[in-house]
């Protein structure tokens, strides 16, 4: 049993943690986002069909979802700042081998690990501003993290398009993995947050207890198929049209700019707007942005579709990951990274489903499938989040009362599936 002290979260991080967070997500989203305006470069070059390079990017979103857990309860166990380090460590050397890759099934594989690898960065600095803000003001660092995040999708996408088509692919995979070696000295500043020391398998037994957390996994399940596995599609529908790679990556770029400038509102909106107002503002974004590219694949839609898009995702998913990291407080970083393994199951899931009709180029039933879906997520995640939030939904330990610290239900020795009574039921 650990003797350290739990210390309550305080209301701000320092600059320069929330810098290194910021750099830390932008390494990792510039890495998972970067393959998308390449993939027809990608199978000509390496004379490969569409869809079997479009398994690089699901199975990347696979495994990236897949090793949420693992890097999960290894961060509630040894620590953030530590897995945060180890985790892009791995990342350098499957980055390198990405940039080298000789051919496609090479590539798919490098790209699987390294998505292995860059998972913990985006789930840990998430954990981190739940470990140290509170609740009530924590959207705010949240929104601030997705606008790097944000940042890091655009420019993956507008660097990967030109980068690709002026100089080589091969330097698009090498880069964050050279900033991910920076990232792992740079990270030595970075203070652990005070912690205990659960067992391997105590945060999976409080988080699957969890009725909510099943509900929240449910919500992101869909919302990745939606946000993520359909978005990788934006650029190929362009090139399919005879829009120079370039282009097509500048305009899917588009959708990280509209997360930035979202993310900036959102911020604004916090505590003016209801959660659940947020999601449907969201959800209404990314209705007829999709909508609109199941009309017409031109250029010029397509760039109020993927600004519309990054709207959508600041406002739905930003508060829908807020939400995340108050369900399961007592075992934040492996609720975080089992919402993660959600998320990016239904990124994969879609990606690898719509890849045919992609080969095709039939993306007016694509996007207006994806249209249709957004539905029922906007639905479930505002209902859900309006239950929760109206039966007392907030940060709970197992035996009742508020949690105190990041993990205060450890120190009483309270680690059993009574989570599942005291959260209110979907």
């Amino acid at each position: 049993m650990s003797t350290s002290i739990v210390a309550a979260p305080v209301a701000a991080l320092p600059a320069f943690a929330v810098r290194l967070l910021r750099a830390a997500g932008f390494v990792s989203n510039f890495d998972r986002f970067c393959i998308a305006p390449m993939l027809v470069v990608l199978a000509s070059r390496l004379g490969a069909p569409l869809h079997t390079v479009a398994a690089a990017a699901s199975g990347y979103y696979l495994a990236y979802g897949l090793a949420q857990p693992v890097w999960g309860v290894a961060s509630d166990r040894w620590g953030r700042v530590r897995v945060l380090r180890i985790s892009l460590a791995g990342a350098v050397p499957a980055a390198l081998a990405s940039a080298l890759a000789p051919s496609a099934p090479v590539l798919i594989g490098a790209r699987v690990v390294a998505g292995g690898f860059f998972a913990a960065a985006i789930a840990v600095c998430l954990t981190y501003v739940g470990d140290t803000v509170p609740a009530a003001v924590r959207q705010r660092p949240l929104s601030a993290l997705m606008s790097a995040f944000a940042l890091g999708t655009a420019t993956a996408t507008l660097v990967a398009g030109l980068v690709a088509h002026w100089l080589s692919w091969r330097l698009v995979f090498a880069l964050p993995g050279v900033l991910a070696a920076v990232l792992v000295v740079a990270l030595r500043r970075l203070p652990e947050p005070p912690r205990e020391r659960p067992g391997a398998v105590a945060p999976l037994r409080v988080v699957l207890c969890s009725r909510w957390q099943w509900y929240v996994m449910a919500v992101a399940l869909l919302e990745g198929a939606v946000l993520l596995g359909f978005l990788t599609y934006l650029a190929p529908a362009l090139e399919a049209r005879g829009v120079p790679v370039a282009l097509a990556g500048a305009v899917a770029a588009l959708y990280g700019v509209g997360s930035m400038g979202a993310a900036r509102v959102v911020g604004r909106l916090v505590g003016r707007w209801s959660p659940v107002r947020l999601i449907v503002a969201g959800g209404v974004q990314t209705a007829l942005a999709y909508l609109l590219a199941g009309y017409s694949q031109r250029a010029g839609v397509l760039v109020v579709v993927a600004l519309l898009l990054g709207g959508g995702w600041s406002f739905l998913h930003s508060t829908v990951q807020s939400w995340a990291t108050a369900v399961s407080a007592a075992a934040r970083a492996t609720g975080v990274a089992l919402f993660g393994v959600a998320l990016y199951a239904g990124g994969a899931m879609a990606g690898a489903l719509a890849a045919p009709a992609a080969q095709a180029h039939a993306y007016r039933p694509l996007f207006w499938l994806a249209a249709g879906l957004t539905v029922p997520l906007t639905v479930a995640g505002a209902v859900g989040r309006a239950r929760w939030g109206g039966r007392g939904g907030r940060e709970r330990d197992v035996s009742g009362g508020p949690v105190v610290g990041p993990l205060g239900p450890w120190s009483r020795g309270h680690v059993r599936c009574m989570e599942a009574s005291q959260d209110a039921r979907p």
